[in-house]
């Protein structure tokens, strides 16, 4: 669930067969840790995507990809292109709703 390299992102994210939620995030967002154990749920009921989480403090690479400039930001990609974002804390509908744009 955790990205921990640019080559793991590329791996992982961009060259996923199936839609892909990411979660940029960082250890010292209040938003983002609120956040996180939503983000854990949804990865337990994942079906048909995956979830990942990458640090834009450890994988700057990938939020500058992403052009990632706010966080928590949500990204739901598919093919590697991005499909749908949503900036800043959430529902679980609204993350969910997310993904299904990609699926």
């Amino acid at each position: 669930m955790e990205i921990k390299s640019y080559s793991e992102f590329n791996e992982k994210v961009m060259g996923a067969g199936v839609p892909v939620l990411v979660d940029f995030y960082a250890e010292w967002c209040g938003p983002c840790r609120m956040m996180a154990p939503l983000i854990g749920e949804i990865s337990k009921e994942a079906s048909g995507f995956e979830v990942y989480k990458v640090n834009v403090d450890e994988v700057p690479e990938a939020a500058q990809k992403f052009g990632v400039s706010s966080i928590p930001t949500f990204v739901a990609v598919k093919n590697g292109s991005e499909i749908a974002r949503h900036i800043g804390a959430a529902s679980k509908q609204v993350i969910l709703d997310l993904v299904q744009k990609a699926t």
